[in-house]
């Protein structure tokens, strides 16, 4: 059918997207270069912006958080407020330690490791794994960012056979230094490491200072099942919905003026050009792809949820189209943001580890989000806000709570608010395997997340005196 012919087509561009994200470093580069090549022009935080009506833009921190955002083509002064989709980067892994090779009596050679956020431990053991991320290395006095994969099968973390613990299969309490040290070659591999990471990122051993590398799993990305319905990837979490939002934000078109917004009013005051209010109203909005680092390990860096970064480039966007302080607010006001990370599907074999009355699967559209102690942003408005979305873009949606004696995660939308106070819900796709180096999820739902993020992007989500408005294209 044409319709799943379109499905398995959106996977393999997932899978691609995936394969070309090693690490959230690499994720970031490969978003920034399908921006490039739709005409977006890359902005400086050092820098100033001069923004222009029509123009494209993004804007990275750190090498592993992106922003990016359109400027309405006609009035751009009246702009209402942000269509914001915020996803992050990063996923579970182990990081490689500085001066990581660890001899083992002349015959092996492992790399020294540390946990970098909370993963399933079991799945790592015994399959195809490398490195990526970036070094700083010195070039003529200046201090250059590399990026470096080594694309190949490099190390393996083997389990301990069954004959040396016959517990093993009651349940084990993983040591992280001592029993996920990846195997990287025997005796004559001594010394080799940083050799060949500099080879990977073709600059000299010498010339790097610094290093942040992890390690990823080789394995790509698969459709099976008795239909083909289910995927299976590497960083489904939260790569499946970094991608969405980036494809989504790339075909949406501007909106189309709606038929009550009234001609550019505008008057002269003390120099400065004031925005007459109702056409602060009746503006469009600005659509904004925004994707974090470190969620994983709590959003509290620079270039976390928790940071200022998205409240910075708000702030120098309005400041850039001559509004004030009080436009600002006011476009915060009427703007409206979807948190998007994946949500746990029920699981085949542990049923009763999901809410009993709300029970989302894999394929059965874009999952809303619940907790009452705020864990997830998600309210009666901002809910409802988005199921329209969803019925206006015909996407099926279900909704997430966890089972009330089970505390569950939580995730970036509660955080990024405490620095821009918008409207948000909390939504992912279901999954299962979640924080596995081998995740699984789908076929259908990430056209579902594309599409309904399409709509979104397309829309204006305003407040009024009783509650909200939604303008479509």
């Amino acid at each position: 059918m044409e319709e799943d012919r379109k499905y398995k087509d959106t996977v393999q561009k997932l899978f691609t997207f995936i394969e070309e994200s090693p690490s959230q470093y690499h994720a970031v580069d490969t978003m920034r270069k399908h921006l490039e090549a739709a005409g977006y022009e890359q902005l400086l935080e050092s820098g100033a912006w001069k923004l222009k009506s029509g123009g494209k833009y993004y804007v990275i921190r750190s090498g592993s958080s992106l922003i990016a955002f359109r400027i309405p083509a006609q009035d751009s002064q009246n702009y209402c407020g942000f269509q914001i989709v915020a996803s992050h980067s990063d996923s579970p892994s182990f990081k490689i330690k500085t001066n990581p090779e660890m001899n083992v009596e002349e015959h092996y050679v492992k790399l020294n490791v540390e946990k970098y956020g909370g993963m399933l431990c079991a799945p790592w053991f015994d399959r195809p794994l490398s490195v990526a991320g970036r070094l700083i290395v010195k070039e003529n006095n200046r201090l250059v960012t590399k990026l470096v994969n080594v694309d190949r099968d490099l190390v393996m973390i083997p389990n301990l056979a069954i004959h040396m613990n016959r517990e093993a299969n009651k349940g084990y309490d993983y040591n992280i230094q001592k029993d996920m040290l990846p195997l990287y070659g025997c005796g004559e591999a001594k010394g080799k490491f940083m050799k060949q990471i500099a080879e990977a990122a073709n600059v000299e051993e010498d010339t790097i200072l610094a290093s942040d590398l992890f390690l990823y799993n080789r394995m790509k990305g698969s459709i099976w099942g008795a239909c083909e319905e289910f995927i299976s990837s590497p960083k489904l979490d939260d790569l499946q919905c970094a991608f969405s939002s980036l494809e989504a934000f790339l075909k949406s078109e501007e909106p189309l003026p709606s038929e009550n917004v009234q001609a550019n009013e505008q008057s002269e005051v003390d120099g400065k050009n004031v925005i007459n209010e109702k056409n602060v109203i009746n503006g469009k909005s600005i659509p904004v792809h925004c994707v974090f680092d470190n969620e994983e390990v709590g959003s509290g860096t620079k270039q976390g949820a928790a940071s200022t970064f998205l409240a910075d480039t708000l702030i120098r966007i309005n400041h850039a189209m001559g509004r004030d302080e009080a436009g600002y607010r006011q476009s915060i006001a009427n703007s409206f943001m979807l948190s998007a990370d994946n949500a746990h599907g029920v699981h085949p074999n542990y049923t009763d580890k999901a809410c009993p009355t709300n029970r989302p699967y894999p394929g059965n559209g874009v999952v809303i989000k619940y907790s009452a102690n705020q864990k997830y942003t998600t309210d009666a408005i901002s809910a409802a806000v988005f199921e329209e979305i969803c019925n206006r873009a015909n996407v099926p949606y279900q909704i997430y709570v966890n089972r009330s004696d089970i505390l569950g995660g939580s995730t970036l939308g509660n955080i990024s608010t405490t620095q821009v106070p918008v409207n948000t819900v909390d939504i992912g796709l279901a999954q299962l395997a979640m924080h596995s180096p081998y995740e699984t999820g789908s076929v259908k739902d990430t056209d579902y997340m594309i599409q309904a993020m399409k709509t979104f992007f397309e829309a204006s989500v305003r407040q009024t005196e009783d509650g909200y408005e939604i303008i479509s294209r």
